[in-house]
C-alpha cells in the first residue's frame, strides 16, 4: 500500500481521444505526464506535413500522488474523462515503478521511426532474458531481449498495458541481468 502523498506513475484511460487535452490541463497544473507519440504524414491543403500523434489513443501516464489525483477526479473539468486502470489481482489502481517508467520514456520518448509498440499479449508470447543495454542511445535501459522481425531488440513493458521495442541492436550492446 502506498502513502496517499507519494508521487507515483499511474496509467489512466482517457475517454473520447481527449488524451492531449488532459495532458495540456495537467501541464497547466505543473503535473508531469507522458503520452507515447509517433510521427504521421498528413495532407494539409496540397502539402504533406509530418505531425506528432499518440501511439495509442485514450491513454496517458501521470506522475502524481493518489491524494492529488483524487482531488482532480473529484473537482476538475477533466474528471469525467479519466479512469484508473485497475490491477486485476489486487483490485487497486495500477502503478508503474519509477525505473520501469524512466526506461519506457527513454525508449518511447525518442520517437525513433523503427520503434515497435506491442500489446502485452505479444510480449508474453516471446520468451527472452532480462537484459540491460550497455551502449548506444538506450544505454542503461532494462527490458526483455527478444527477436522481432529478424532483429534483436530490447522490449520495455508496462505490464498489462503495452510495451515498446527498441530498434534492432547488436548483441554486444546488451548484457544479461540475473533475476
Amino acid at each position: 500500500m502506498i502513502d496517499e502523498n507519494e508521487i507515483v506513475w499511474y496509467p489512466l484511460r482517457v475517454t473520447y481521444a481527449r488524451e492531449m487535452k488532459v495532458k495540456e490541463y495537467l501541464a497547466g497544473k505543473g503535473i508531469e505526464s507522458f503520452i507515447p507519440m509517433r510521427y504521421e504524414q498528413k495532407l494539409r491543403g496540397e502539402e504533406m506535413v509530418k505531425i506528432q500523434v499518440p501511439v495509442v489513443h485514450n491513454f496517458i501516464f501521470v506522475h502524481i500522488s493518489k491524494a492529488e489525483l483524487k482531488d482532480i477526479k473529484a473537482a476538475s473539468l477533466i474528471s469525467p474523462f479519466i479512469r484508473y486502470i485497475m490491477n486485476l489481482e489486487t483490485r487497486l489502481p495500477l502503478i508503474v515503478p519509477d525505473k520501469q517508467m524512466q526506461d519506457f520514456i527513454a525508449v518511447a520518448g525518442s520517437m525513433d521511426e523503427q520503434l515497435m509498440y506491442l500489446s502485452s499479449a505479444e510480449v508474453a508470447m516471446k520468451k527472452g532474458d532480462r537484459v540491460r543495454v550497455i551502449g548506444g542511445i538506450w544505454e542503461g535501459v532494462e527490458g526483455k531481449f527478444v527477436r522481432i522481425k529478424r532483429g534483436l531488440r530490447v522490449v520495455v513493458e508496462i505490464e498489462g498495458i503495452m510495451a515498446v521495442a527498441t530498434a534492432s541492436l547488436h548483441p554486444s550492446l546488451v548484457e544479461k541481468i540475473d533475476e
